[in-house]
């Protein structure tokens, strides 16, 4: 039981990450449909974030008193559903609604995936969120790939979504089977009144807030980097997130191992260094393949931010590891939509390259912040920093929380 819900986590984050895959991919389609700017193209991602954002903050309670797994049974298939309509918005202003709409059923999913992998997490009883989001990497990397074929056989920005869209939905249906019941745990101080969320999940928050900028920076304008600015195809341009993806995809794959022989602060640090001069090279590379190049380096150093923070939230609130979860989550989010459009208007006003610079000053801001990560007594990577790794390759398994493991889905 346990291993089919680690995998039916795993594959949600994959099914998820090839929607934000294709949509990312096929961006400069998106502008060549409408015939809109940089900036215009910033509000869309902006509106989507918005949406995701408000249906986090406003359902976070009820996230918290249904659980993960009845919330995610609904969510993902209701976003693979609402990508339909982004696919079919006829007109500029009706994108926006379309995108709102995905913008909330994607940020309800993406919350209850990640309360769902540290219910796993604890049942494993030892880190193992950053292969979680390795899931991530194989469904946007998917995507990216699947919007290169599309690009490539010269299919539209409409088409290539509403297939994407009509793949995934049984799969989001499927995938219900498998997730584990969450832990019931009291929501409520002993007055009767509700908990409050510890100030470490704020702090927490504003790291991942930080990291998620730099992410949704890259994600969202590498494409029209390498087309506008670099002067490539759109089928070259479509590759550059897919690249970004799979080093996110090596790098996840061994991110669990590695904070726990690192420690939790010395990643962070190490990650935010690399990002800065990853994307050094991105904005000072001469041709679309040194581009992809840094876009590689940048992603195999960056990819253990975000999940650190979210598995650092799921310990830092016992007893409504999932409202923890929502908040760090919101917050994230709150920089995905910030980044993207602050280069947006950057680009604007200057130049793409310059707006993509300002990832190098949020990577700094994040080496910089990683002194100050708040770390429970339950965090097995700075407890077992030092401990050796077993003859599977894998840590011993070491308590996550000081919660009793959860209990396995029926």
């Amino acid at each position: 039981m346990l291993f089919r819900a680690r995998l039916g986590t795993f594959l949600t984050f994959a099914l998820a990450g090839l929607l934000c895959g294709v949509w990312v991919a096929r961006m400069p389609a998106l502008a060549a449909k409408f015939g809109t700017s940089e900036s215009e193209i910033g509000i869309v991602v902006l509106i989507w974030g918005v949406g995701a954002i408000v249906a986090m903050q406003g359902l976070r309670a009820v996230i918290a008193k249904a659980g993960s797994r009845q919330t995610l049974r609904v969510a993902l298939p209701l976003t693979a559903a609402s990508y339909v309509f982004v696919a079919l918005a006829p007109s500029y202003g009706t994108l926006l609604i379309a995108v709102a709409l995905f913008g909330m059923t994607f940020g309800i999913t993406d919350i209850a995936m990640n309360a769902q992998g540290t219910v796993v997490e604890r049942a494993y009883r030892r880190p193992i969120m950053s292969g979680m989001h390795a899931g991530w990497c194989v469904g946007a990397m998917s995507g990216g790939l699947f919007g290169v074929a599309t690009a490539a056989a010269g299919l539209g920005f409409t088409a290539t979504v509403l297939v994407a869209a009509i793949l995934t939905f049984p799969l989001a249906l499927a995938l219900g089977r498998t997730y584990l019941a969450d832990p019931v745990a009291p929501v409520r101080s002993a007055d009767g009144r509700r908990a409050r969320m510890p100030l470490a999940v704020y702090l927490i928050g504003v790291l991942a807030f930080i990291a998620f900028m730099a992410e949704g920076s890259i994600a969202d304008w590498s494409g029209l980097l390498l087309h506008d600015e670099l002067g490539s195809t759109q089928a070259v341009a479509a590759l550059g997130y897919p690249m970004f993806e799979l080093a996110m995809l090596i790098g996840r794959l061994g991110g669990d191992r590695l904070r726990t022989r690192l420690g939790t602060r010395r990643l962070l640090s190490a990650a935010g260094i690399g990002t800065a001069l990853g994307m050094t090279i991105v904005v000072f590379a001469p041709s679309a393949p040194v581009a992809i190049a840094g876009f590689f380096v940048t992603g195999l150093v960056v990819c253990t931010v975000v999940p650190t923070t979210i598995s650092l939230a799921g310990t830092a609130a016992p007893g409504q590891p999932a409202a923890a979860v929502a908040q760090v989550g919101a917050m994230g989010y709150g920089g995905l939509l910030l980044g993207p459009v602050v280069v947006g208007f950057l680009a604007e006003s200057t130049s793409l390259r310059v707006g993509v610079g300002i990832v190098v000053v949020l990577a700094l801001m994040i080496a910089f912040g990683a002194r100050f990560v708040p770390l429970g007594p339950g965090d097995a990577a700075s407890r077992h920093a030092a401990d050796p790794l077993d003859a599977a390759g894998e840590t011993a398994a070491v308590p996550v929380a000081e919660e009793a493991p959860a209990p396995v889905a029926a």
